[in-house]
């Protein structure tokens, strides 16, 4: 269908699994599926309904007429009555009883829960693959010395393991979220108009043991624990703003690997993966731009901007109910889990078949090991030299003073080391120069900061969730 927009995020980025839980098919075999709930809880607790009427329903839970049910929409103007009369349609005995007591909420709103809680689920698995694949990453990678950054300006030498495990100790965060946040989540229940629940009140004959009784069964028949304790019509939108946070916490440390890519990719220390009749620029034919780590970045500007509408639209609802949220929500809570998934998508893909190139790390380790290493050459002198502080110090610093000035106005090569050693003040060795600037003495501890958290925090973690990632099919992306 090329005469109409299609949503990108179906048709380039978001996963098969991911689409589904938010398709057509889903939401209303789950309004049905809760029709049925809600007929079997109110039979169980006296109302009079046969096992007929139920099995009926039974039968035709994935049997939807969608051309009936568009009929039935434009004529009525409301969504849910037009699926109640589809639904009746085939289910002549129990058309009776479908619906009974509820309001429109009751389907939309649970629905909603389910569709979140299994989205998260989903979302949690790819999470835990990616934290898999960081893991291995940085494992390997633990010793391997590379130049750090501070605002972009060379710093201190770190390993690339580490800074493997900075990104991997931000999704260790988001999943600390997630997993609160399925914890936490609660299905609205069947609450009636206003909450209140008074219409099973009055089913019941004034019951309020029954009432109290039928959503437990409810939620049970759902497989969650609780619902919202008090509600209006609608559960409150702040949960939907808690699980959105969910997201954007993952696009935000998504975002911040990607942006780090993006730069070592620049240095050529890093390259996302190319294949093979990839282009790069439909101009410049030799360019391989980091265009996996770009979506990521773009994807996850939407994710982070998305949640606001979660936010505007909890802080805006009126009383016990308006309906100014149904048209935002129909479309800000699934495109914020279809974008959060193709992110993890291209995460993993580029995880996976990530490049290091560590002959050119060394390179711009050896730039700037000079400069980084004057402190360990001036110690180095006056502990095993007998020489004089102050005296060494300011001949490091004309000695540095002219060799960025070489380097910056000419394109020099970093001399810095050649002038110390061919001066006799400092009377040392080539080889004891090179010695001190071994770039694995600048390291710190940041090799077993890295096998720390690994085997203490990560290890463990994945460990626990091992079934989650294992024998797990990926998504197809579009590259």
């Amino acid at each position: 269908m090329h005469d109409r927009y299609m949503n990108p995020l179906c048709t380039r980025y978001a996963g098969q699994k991911m689409q589904q839980i938010f398709s057509d098919d889903r939401k209303f075999m789950t309004w049905r599926r809760l029709w049925l709930a809600l007929a079997e809880a109110e039979r169980d607790l006296g109302i009079p309904i046969t096992d007929l009427q139920l099995q009926e329903m039974r039968d035709h839970l994935e049997e939807i007429d969608y051309e009936m049910a568009e009929r039935e929409e434009k004529a009525v103007r409301h969504d849910v009555m037009a699926h109640v009369r589809t639904f009746a349609a085939c289910c002549p005995h129990a058309a009776p009883i479908i619906h009974l007591g509820a309001t429109s909420c009751y389907v939309g709103d649970n629905t909603d829960v389910i569709n979140m809680r299994d989205a998260l689920l989903l979302i949690r698995k790819k999470l835990l693959e990616v934290m898999e694949v960081l893991a291995d990453l940085a494992d390997k990678t633990k010793s391997m010395p590379t130049l750090a950054y501070t605002h972009f300006q060379p710093a201190q030498p770190t390993t690339v393991g580490t800074r493997v495990c900075l990104w991997l100790q931000d999704l260790e965060m988001d999943l600390h979220q997630l997993d609160f946040q399925l914890s936490s989540l609660k299905l609205l229940g069947c609450r009636g108009a206003t909450g209140t629940a008074a219409s099973f009140l009055a089913l019941f004959d004034g019951d309020t043991e029954k009432v109290f009784r039928l959503e437990q069964l409810i939620v049970e028949k759902l497989g969650f624990e609780q619902c919202q304790a008090v509600s209006g019509q609608t559960y409150s939108r702040k949960q939907d703003f808690a699980v959105l946070q969910v997201l954007s916490g993952i696009a935000q440390s998504a975002s911040k690997f990607s942006g780090d890519i993006r730069l070592l990719s620049h240095l050529k220390e890093v390259e996302e993966p190319f294949e093979t009749g990839q282009i790069g620029s439909s101009a410049m034919a030799y360019k391989r731009n980091p265009m996996r780590s770009e979506r990521i970045a773009s994807l996850a500007r939407y994710v982070i901007c998305d949640v606001q509408n979660a936010a505007i639209t909890a802080s805006s609802q009126w009383l016990e109910r308006t309906l100014d949220d149904s048209a935002n929500r129909r479309i800000a809570i699934p495109e914020a889990f279809l974008a959060c998934d193709g992110i993890l998508n291209l995460y993993l893909n580029v995880a996976k078949g990530i490049r290091l190139f560590p002959a050119v790390m060394e390179k711009h380790l050896q730039e700037e090991m000079p400069f980084l290493a004057t402190e360990n050459i001036l110690m180095a002198c006056v502990k095993e030299k007998q020489g004089d502080r102050q005296l060494l110090h300011e001949k490091i610093r004309v000695h540095a003073v002219q060799a960025a000035e070489q380097i910056k106005q000419n394109g020099n090569e970093n001399d810095l080391l050649d002038r110390i050693a061919e001066d006799p003040a400092f009377a040392l060795s080539e080889e004891e120069l090179h010695a001190i600037t071994d770039p694995k003495q600048f390291t710190g501890v940041a090799e077993l900061q890295c096998e720390g958290y690994l085997n203490q925090v990560i290890r463990p973690l994945l460990a626990v969730n091992r079934t989650e990632t294992a024998n797990s099919p990926e998504d197809p992306i579009v590259v």
